[in-house]
């Protein structure tokens, strides 16, 4: 059983608190939960909320020291550390134990020294902030996420559901991950490098979204699609494809379709006894050289070294 600490930083949102708590109990390996997820905080009780309500949490600090992953939230993050909280945290990394943020939680990591020397991003609207009282941090300021091994931090709010996706992701595999993303209703495959801000996040209701197209192609993985045919498919012109794809989605057509066939290929590394060619057919990779190359060079991991790593079969 892998135990997560989540410290809450008063003034609290109650959002932020339930991410954790929403993604990593319906982690299930074999019917049994992994995760063992308790909220604390430095004076347990009713603790401040951002909106004027409380949040009563009733553990203290002493579940940091006993977790093996501890996750800071935001908010009330931003103002001068709490003495106490900042040891616990320098105590739980000297301890080599995973930390993590979301949204301004990040403050308390390059408050307690965590982040010196180390990429690490905030929400968008505070990281010149982070950047001014923190310039030996390595900001990141446009993307959702970003995993610094056994440092990880969030932008704001959503984002963290696809941190606490990505984690779940890393230490049991694309499968595990999709499968609670499915359960909490989340979209399971969101780059950490994708783009905190894009200009129209939600498409006008005009019928001009290119959801269908998106899922008339993850239909056709196994295909040699094109951008003429992701074109025709949409009833636009290749260059408007380009443009409303980047708006939706924070990345080309091209780049989004090739991220959909290497979690493809993992999903089917993982859960199936397929032949590496087989998998890198299904999932639209081509080859098994081109399938290792593609993985090799996002994951670190041959196919059957991931496999290895990730089987849940």
């Amino acid at each position: 059983m892998h135990r997560i600490a989540v410290l809450a930083m008063p003034p609290v949102t109650p959002f932020d608190l339930s991410i954790p708590e929403t993604v990593f109990p319906a982690v299930l390996i074999d019917g049994e939960p992994v995760y063992e997820v308790t909220v604390c905080t430095a004076d347990p009780g009713l603790v401040p909320g951002f909106s004027g309500r409380p949040v009563f949490v009733e553990e203290g600090l002493d579940r940091v020291a006993t977790a093996d992953t501890v996750i800071v939230t935001g908010t009330g993050a931003r103002a001068a550390g709490d003495a106490r909280v900042l040891d616990a945290l320098r105590a739980a990394a000297a301890a080599g134990k995973r930390i993590a943020s979301i949204c301004t939680g990040a403050f308390v990591l390059a408050q307690a020294g965590l982040l010196d020397g180390r990429p690490a991003t905030t929400y968008w609207l505070y990281s010149e902030e982070l950047r001014r009282r923190f310039p030996a941090v390595e900001l990141r300021p446009d993307v959702l996420f970003v995993d610094d091994g056994d440092r990880l931090t969030s932008a704001g709010l959503a984002a963290g559901l696809d941190l606490c996706v990505h984690i779940v992701r890393r230490d049991h595999g694309a499968a595990a991950a999709n499968a609670v993303a499915r359960l909490a209703v989340v979209a399971p495959i969101r780059p950490g490098g994708q783009a905190q801000f894009i200009e129209t996040p939600v498409p006008p209701e005009t019928g001009t979204s290119l959801a269908e197209t998106r899922a008339w192609a993850l239909a056709r993985l196994d295909e040699p699609l094109t951008l003429r045919e992701l074109a025709a498919h949409a009833h636009v012109s290749t260059r408007t494809l380009t443009r409303r794809f980047r708006t939706e989605t924070g990345s080309s057509p091209l780049q989004w379709l090739l991220q959909q066939r290497i979690d493809r290929a993992r999903e089917l590394l993982e859960v199936t006894g397929l032949p590496v060619p087989e998998v890198a057919r299904r999932s639209g990779l081509g080859t098994a050289e081109s399938l290792r190359q593609h993985l090799v060079r996002r994951h670190g991991l041959t196919p059957s070294a991931y496999r290895t790593a990730f089987s849940r079969r």
